[in-house]
């Protein structure tokens, strides 16, 4: 019988920039080759205080249209107490309370259960810190 558990930590380079950075072609490839057609649930966690995980679309602008709204939610001045890092590094702090470091998804026949328009991603506004770890777990 195949393990119930499985999970495994990937790195990913986000850069220098602000980014929304597309997780679900790595999803299902995890999957592929662990969840052997059970149906269960994909937890995904990034172990960081300055990134968070979302299910957006992506790719018709909704990812540049997050970015810009976290701008104008969370603006990177000097309005934060967290001041190291470089300008406005503070409200990078306040990013996972607004854009959670965890998903739990569905898995169904062994296929991640997204709807059409549905993307996994990391988003990541930290530009002091372009390398990141993310851990996919499956349980089914």
């Amino acid at each position: 019988m195949p393990d119930t558990f499985s999970t495994r930590i990937i790195n990913v380079t986000t850069g220098s920039d602000e980014t929304v950075f597309d997780l679900t072609d790595v999803c299902a490839t995890f999957l592929g080759e662990v969840a052997q057609g059970r149906d269960g649930l994909l937890n995904v966690f990034t172990p960081h205080a300055t990134a968070g995980l979302a299910v957006i679309e992506t790719g018709a602008g909704s990812d540049v249209d997050l970015l810009a709204a976290l701008h104008q939610l969370l603006p990177a001045d000097d309005r934060w107490q967290h001041r190291h890092g470089s300008p406005g590094h503070g409200r990078d702090h306040v990013l996972p309370a607004i854009i959670p470091p965890h998903a739990t998804l569905p898995v169904i026949g062994g296929t991640l259960e997204l709807g059409t328009w549905q993307s996994v991603v990391l988003v990541d506004t930290n530009k002091d810190n372009p390398r990141r770890q993310v851990r996919l777990s499956f349980l089914g």
